[in-house]
């Protein structure tokens, strides 16, 4: 299904990098939140795990953010097609646990706007999924 969406290439980055990695990097899970429609859907193709719905991707997100002292997501390189409100980023993703133990991820998100907001995220993952 193809969604409509006005953002420009600047505008998918900004939702994408500054808006959602920024809020999930600050652990505000109300500006993450903020990111969704209410009937999204976040699937993690390298576990098999699909969250459905903002509630099941909220309960997610404090689960995560629970689980780790520090998120960090850096070192972003981003692909956009602006004209079907898709924008795709590579990224390096470091956790720091209560322990100070840390895990680097390295991860590539693909993103489906609807209006100013996400309606389908995938995620890859290079080791264990955090996400669940």
């Amino acid at each position: 299904m193809q969604y409509q969406s006005s953002l420009n290439r600047a505008g998918l980055i900004e939702l994408a990098i500054d808006k959602y990695f920024a809020n999930v990097d600050r652990k505000y899970l109300d500006g993450v939140l903020d990111c969704f429609h209410d009937n999204a859907m976040l699937t993690v193709q390298t576990a098999f795990t699909i969250h459905e719905g903002k509630e099941n991707i909220k309960r997610m997100f404090v689960d995560f953010m629970n689980s780790y002292e520090f998120i960090i997501h850096r070192d972003f390189t981003c692909t956009v097609d602006a004209a079907n409100g898709r924008i795709a980023a590579s990224f390096v993703a470091e956790l720091t646990d209560e322990k100070g133990a840390k895990t680097f991820l390295s991860n590539t998100n693909f993103w489906r706007i609807r209006n100013d907001r996400f309606q389908e995220v995938y995620v890859y993952m290079s080791g264990a999924n955090p996400l669940t």
